[in-house]
């Protein structure tokens, strides 16, 4: 069974904004938001094998701490990490980050 182009894009978004850490949902979130649309379907298994990886590896090569390895370097990979630097981590939202604890 094959999926529609828009119900794999649709699942993909949710993997993008459901990955089970704050920092990996945005990142991941807002790239999908902003680019899966436009995929065509390479892309998109570009993109799905890319959400396969630990977010360790994801954050290491947003971070340049280390480079894609040869079989992720291509470019879907260069468009998250260029998107990820260009677009920094939102404000944190109201109580966030404030040390709003009790005195």
């Amino acid at each position: 069974m094959t999926l529609s182009s828009d119900t794999r894009r649709k699942r993909l978004s949710f993997r993008s904004w459901h990955r089970g850490t704050r920092e990996s949902d945005l990142i991941l979130g807002r790239f999908a938001d902003s680019h899966l649309a436009g995929f065509d379907e390479d892309q998109l298994d570009r993109y799905e094998t890319l959400l396969e990886c630990a977010d360790a590896d994801l954050f290491d090569w947003i971070t340049r701490r280390a480079i894609p390895p040869p079989d992720h370097d291509h470019d879907v990979t260069r468009l998250l990490l260029s998107f990820s630097n260009s677009h920094p981590k939102p404000p944190p939202l109201a109580g966030e980050g404030t040390g709003g604890g009790a005195v």
